[in-house]
């Protein structure tokens, strides 16, 4: 029963207010860019960005957009919507693999620590490319190494070629330790991935002469040895990337100091394909955040038996839940956080206490031998948590860091007007929502100019 209550829950918080914010950063709006006009053109194989060829990353995100588009989504909707429904269905099929494989009770807490955790519900809100190749892949590995079927090998191919569609040739390297021990699919999965990638990079490499150079070389290559993209980080960025990504679970990353934790085989598994998986994202120096999403899967589940291995492992879920009470806080500072601004936080009691109290209750469950209970519970007031968030801050994100809302109120009056120094942050937003492509200012002083004045977007006239 509570895995019901948990699953409802979670459709409620992946759901909803999927377009209260218009698309942010650089990537979003220039890959709902490609899928919308994917749809408009009904060229599938060519992604284009302003009409020119964009070989940044393959077709799977921009066909998801396109579909929306072909469904007459709104624009958000239409680039958000897929990606949630594909995290809703990874994690089903997440809980229904472990609870055959493990028990319900780790197929319980895995799936409450991944679905929850502030990492993938951010990134299965957002329409950049991470979620789809992280959720084929982790379905693809879950077949792998814990289906016995041999033909199942075919299924778990075809993900991983999905995986491959989504974010190019890293999930080729990831699922390399998986061969060791899936021999038996081998062949398989080979055929299976092959059947699904290799068409459509056949057709654009036929279409676009430059497509391998760019894709390849410039995306692939140069990106793995060189910080030719920016985005550099020091080596041991993604550690505390992936304890802020688990938030709130993250005391949990102490358990895997015991070691109980490893007398299983396929949890030392698991932990040498997260190692595996850790150091190869660490060599490059260009990273983001988002990179070691597909590794959230397979440390769910290690926290989860761990866990489950542990003493008292309610008091452990409650420690989670008492870091809740700093989520009001978060929410406070998150917007200024996002435009690299100190917010003025401050710890209320009056929105801490209701996770306090989450937290006391968790103990008596745990007390009295309700550990699902106490697991869902915990649950439900992180889904609590992260829907608070939402509520309160993607109103100040759509007006302070989306361009859409300053686009609603000044759209109309930009026609002829070129941009003066915005960032690639705003640039594409900017773009996207005028549905063509903004020139900049050659001179900086156009009768009519759209400009940062006071750390927001103006027009500007002359």
């Amino acid at each position: 029963m509570s895995k019901y209550w948990l699953f409802l829950a979670l459709l409620a918080l992946y759901l909803t207010k999927l377009a209260d914010v218009g698309f942010v950063g650089p990537d979003e709006p220039r890959y709902a860019s490609i899928g919308r006009e994917m749809a408009h053109s009904g060229d599938w194989v060519t992604p284009r960005l302003d009409g020119a060829p964009w070989f940044e990353k393959p077709a799977l995100l921009y066909w998801m957009t396109g579909a929306g588009h072909k469904l007459h989504l709104a624009d958000e909707w239409a680039a958000r919507l897929p990606l949630a429904l594909a995290s809703l269905a990874f994690l089903l099929f997440f809980y229904r693999t472990l609870a055959r494989e493990f028990s319900a009770r780790v197929a319980l807490s895995a799936t409450a620590i991944l679905a929850t955790s502030g990492g993938w519900v951010a990134y299965s809100t957002i329409a950049v490319t991470d979620l789809p190749m992280s959720v084929a892949l982790g379905a693809a590995m879950l077949i792998a190494i814990f289906d016995t079927r041999p033909r199942q090998g075919y299924v778990a191919g075809a993900l991983l070629g999905l995986a491959i569609l989504a974010k190019g040739f890293v999930p080729v390297v990831l699922i390399a330790p998986v061969f060791l021990i899936a021999r038996r699919k081998r062949l398989t999965m080979i055929a299976g991935c092959v059947v699904v990638a290799a068409p459509w990079y056949v057709l654009c490499a036929v279409r676009n002469p430059g497509f391998w150079y760019e894709f390849f070389w410039r995306q692939h290559v140069e990106r793995f040895l060189h910080p030719t993209l920016q985005h550099v980080q020091p080596f041991w960025f993604y550690i505390p990337t992936l304890l802020v990504g688990l938030f709130p679970w993250t005391p949990l990353a102490a358990l895997l100091f015991r070691s109980k934790t490893y007398d299983d085989g396929r949890i030392r598994f698991l932990v040498l394909w997260l190692l595996f998986g850790l150091a190869f994202f660490s060599y490059p120096q260009t990273k983001l955040p988002g990179y070691v999403l597909p590794l959230l899967p397979a440390l769910a589940v290690i926290l989860a038996v761990a866990l489950d291995k542990a003493p008292g492992p309610s008091w452990w879920v409650g420690l989670c839940v008492i870091l809740l009470a700093g989520v009001p806080m978060v929410a406070r500072v998150l917007p200024d956080a996002l435009l690299s601004r100190l917010g003025n936080a401050h710890f209320s009691f009056a929105l801490a206490w209701p996770f306090l109290l989450v937290a006391g209750a968790i103990f008596w469950l745990g007390w009295i031998g309700k550990r699902d209970w106490a697991m869902l519970a915990a649950a439900l007031a992180t889904v609590a948590a992260l829907a608070y968030v939402k509520s309160t801050t993607f109103p100040i994100l759509d007006q302070r860091y989306s361009v859409r809302g300053f686009w609603r109120a000044n759209g109309s009056q930009t026609a002829g007007a070129c941009w003066e120094h915005i960032p690639p942050v705003w640039q594409y937003g900017l773009n996207y929502y005028a549905a063509r492509p903004i020139p900049s200012c050659v001179t900086g002083t156009e009768p009519l100019r759209v400009a940062i004045r006071e750390g927001t977007l103006q027009v500007v006239r002359e």
